[in-house]
């Protein structure tokens, strides 16, 4: 395969890191995006490469991005209100889709809302290719591997994936987009694995702790690409539970606020999303250079039989997100443009690529195991 890659949303945070980072591996991504000054200057910056004017306001300029055979990135974000247009226009096209989200709802609509219109038209999905969900599906894989999962069965009943950062001392890690996508998640219903089958339930509705550089650290719970990819690994999976362990001490008071998310849930998205941009308007669009530079990501995976006992566990370490995720998307974005995907429909880096072929991909990300 040849086809073109397509960045859309290049000039924003994320697809500039993205950028950057698919013409160090050596690839000439399409700039695309709505401001042609600001494309203009990051093409000169990367050395003179092609730009296109789209904006999802207008889903003809978007679809007019892709055509057969290409590869879409859209980092245009928060996905919830903006993604469906990149997602459409590869879906029209039959051509291969990654994205940056870490937003539940939009992961849960690529796989059920566009999914069976992909495999129609032979396009390949693969939402939230980034730090968010592409390593806990990896440590996950591995760990399923190493618990004797796989074609042949085996005894995992349960399997616990959890995200977490340290390092990061007094400095902001995130960008505004990502506390938009944030903020939004918590007033959204998203989903668990639960009973071998994908159940509707608030952010946060469980907590646990895991071991993280030899300390106890709190997650909760949240929607992520982990409980559509690791049981079509281990079909006999009774659970899948995905813990964010972003929030500290804070953990408990997320986990306690579940209970209130279906009053939240009843707030208009709108009068959400407004009070979000007064809220981060104020922020500097980019996360703290020093904070990142400090930050260290973990992502741990355990497997667990029916009774309860441990069967493997897999743990993974990498730089900050924001860095894993420029990566991810330019490595995932070559190896569709020259060797294709594995399938069609929504997929998830594992079906999508093969689990060897990840492992070596994350490595080159920086995504590597703990030992």
């Amino acid at each position: 395969m040849s086809g073109r890659i397509v960045l859309f949303g290049a000039t924003g945070y994320t697809g500039g890191r993205t950028a950057e980072a698919m013409v160090a591996r050596g690839l000439r991504p399409v700039l695309a995006g709505r401001d042609p000054d600001r494309l203009r200057a990051l093409s000169q910056r990367l050395g003179g490469l092609d730009t296109a004017g789209a904006t999802v306001s207008d889903e003809e300029s978007v679809a007019a991005l892709v055509g057969p055979g290409d590869v879409l990135v859209s980092t245009v974000g928060p996905f919830v209100t903006l993604g469906a247009p990149a997602v459409a226009a590869a879906v029209r096209a039959g051509a291969v889709y990654l994205d940056s989200t870490g937003e539940p709802p939009f992961i849960r609509a690529v796989h059920e809302r566009w999914g069976s219109a992909a495999q129609r038209s032979g396009a390949a999905l693969l939402p939230a290719f980034g730090n968010d969900y592409v390593p806990g599906v990896l440590a996950g894989a591995l760990a399923l591997r190493a618990a004797g999962e796989g074609a042949a069965g085996g005894g995992a009943d349960r399997v616990d994936v959890g995200y977490f950062l340290t390092g990061l001392g007094g400095g902001r890690p995130f960008s505004r987009g990502t506390l938009r996508s944030l903020a939004g998640t918590a007033t959204t219903p998203l989903y668990a694995w639960r009973d071998g089958a994908l159940r509707s339930e608030p952010a946060g509705a469980r907590m646990r702790t895991f071991d993280v550089a030899g300390l106890p650290r709190a997650g909760v719970t949240i929607g992520a690409s982990e409980q559509f990819a690791l049981p079509r690994i281990a079909p006999g999976l009774r659970t899948v539970d995905v813990y964010l362990g972003w929030f500290g001490r804070a953990s408990g008071a997320v986990h306690a606020g579940s209970r209130v998310a279906p009053l939240l849930a009843r707030i208009p998205a709108g009068a959400v999303t407004a009070v979000v941009d007064v809220v981060t308007r104020r922020l500097a669009p980019d996360p703290g250079t020093d904070a990142l530079t400090r930050a260290r990501s973990h992502f741990v995976a355990e497997v667990f039989d029916a009774t309860g006992t441990l069967l493997a566990r897999t743990r993974l370490t990498a730089p900050e997100p924001y860095a894993i995720t420029a990566d991810l998307l330019a490595w995932g974005a070559g190896r569709a443009a020259e060797q294709g995907v594995q399938g069609t429909g929504a997929l998830d880096a594992v079906a999508a690529f093969g689990l060897d072929a990840l492992v070596a991909g994350a490595a080159e990300a920086g995504i590597v195991a703990d030992d």
